[in-house]
């Protein structure tokens, strides 16, 4: 039994430690061939990280690191690029003082990596030398994969430095504006898309991917990936929990499946899934490494709940993209991932949405987060207003005609009868596990 990729976001340190990898260089293949400059929008801990790793490694040419994968013979191993990897997270941006003095750094030891020395004084000019002395230098157009793009304006939402350290964010990326013919591939990451910086409005060929059907899978796993790639871990669990492996799947289904981007493809949260693989116990993974807080200030701050106790239908221009900090919270609660995809449908062409929330861990942990917040409650308290709530959310799906059993789960679940519990749970589990197909 391979062993689990928990916390690992480097594909060489994954491939290297021969740990369990879902194969994504099928559509990552697809993706290169099909354009120069795309943006992704996922939630956090969803596999961004790894996947901008994976394109990485194969730009670099590490050909012993997709031995076996699907792209093992369709690439041109010949070809090497050069490549600018940019993490946000890495980079201190609590001012524009203190960002512009961390990427400067960031790059010069980049630029050592191929032995340049930069010498410059803005964050700015320093990565506009890069790309073009990279390119001189190889002979080779350069490819840049920036992670977590919107960290810096997501971390000053609500204060006043927002408007300086989304200038320098704007200057920083039209350096790229003016660098297309030093350019191979433009791959960026982030959780919200926000209008007016230069990475969406001076880049005219970039292509936005996030509800792109032909790329809803690129994160996170698909049922018929997680039958394939784990199911020795399925049995295991079903093993220590006394459950047949069709119950534990439906329990997987119940509380970590439900993404969609697309509106058909069902996506299993990857870190959610893997720490109940670790753990062997149903829990909310995913919520645990915290709910950012600027969403809860602007929930709190416009006293708008009503987005998250009933499905709402949308058209598309809602996810065009918004001026921090006045994005609003709907948008924001499906990038962050509160929020997903329950059908699509086309209007006359024009596509429709309607959101709603994706799984049981969501659902269960959001509200005690925003109970929480707004009731100030102890934690013995919680459970009790939250399945409340919960049962309010349950009322109108079913007067949206949403056929589910969980009502008479959560019913059950309020009751401190344990075997009761745990057999609405396994029945719950089963009926889960029979609508995979659906």
């Amino acid at each position: 039994m391979k062993k689990l990729p928990i916390g690992i976001q480097s594909f060489e340190k994954l491939r290297s430690k021969d740990c369990l990898y879902v194969d994504k260089t099928k559509i990552i293949h697809k993706l290169i061939l099909s354009g120069d400059i795309y943006f992704l929008s996922r939630p956090r801990r969803f596999g961004k990280s790894l996947l901008i790793s994976t394109m990485e490694a194969l730009f670099k040419g590490q050909k012993e690191l997709f031995e076996g994968l699907y792209v093992d013979d369709k690439w041109d191993w010949s070809q090497q690029y050069p490549v600018i990897r940019i993490d946000w997270t890495l980079i201190d941006h609590s001012t524009p003082e203190k960002m512009g003095i961390n990427m400067i750094g960031y790059l010069e030891e980049i630029a050592r990596n191929f032995q340049i020395t930069l010498t410059s004084e803005s964050a700015p000019d320093c990565f506009r030398k890069l790309i073009r002395t990279l390119h001189a230098q190889t002979g080779k157009r350069v490819v840049v994969l920036i992670d977590e793009y919107d960290k810096p304006i997501t971390s000053h939402l609500f204060d006043d430095q927002l408007s300086s350290i989304r200038t320098a964010v704007h200057d920083f990326y039209q350096v790229m504006s003016g660098a297309d013919e030093y350019l191979r591939f433009v791959f960026m990451t982030g959780v919200s898309k926000f209008s007016g910086l230069s990475v969406f409005s001076a880049l005219n060929n970039l292509k936005d991917i996030t509800l792109d059907r032909k790329y809803a899978s690129i994160c996170g796993y698909t049922q018929e990936e997680l039958e394939s790639n784990f199911s020795e871990h399925i049995d295991s669990a079903a093993e220590y929990l006394k459950m047949t492996g069709a119950e534990v799947m439906g329990g997987i289904r119940y509380w970590y499946n439900g993404y969609t981007w697309d509106g058909e493809t069902a996506i299993y949260n990857p870190f959610s899934t893997l720490n109940f693989f670790d753990m062997q116990e149903f829990a909310d993974y995913w919520f645990r490494t915290g709910t950012p807080t600027f969403l809860i200030d602007i929930i709190q701050r416009r006293n708008s709940t009503d987005n998250i106790l009933e499905p709402i239908v949308v058209e598309d221009s809602v996810f065009k993209g918004y001026n921090p900090p006045d994005i609003d919270e709907l948008p924001l609660l499906f990038q962050t991932g509160y929020l997903t995809v329950k059908h699509k449908e086309l209007i006359d062409g024009i596509p429709r949405y309607t959101l709603g929330i994706p799984n049981s861990e969501v659902n269960k942990a959001f509200l005690t987060c925003l109970l929480e917040a707004y009731g100030k409650y102890r934690d013995y308290q919680i459970d009790g207003l939250r399945i409340t709530m919960e049962r309010q959310i349950e009322h109108t799906a079913q007067r949206s005609h949403v056929t589910d059993t969980r009502s008479a789960l959560l019913q059950q679940i309020s009751r401190k009868d344990n075997s009761s519990r745990h057999s609405f749970f396994r029945e719950r589990c089963r009926l889960q596990n029979g609508r995979v197909k659906n």
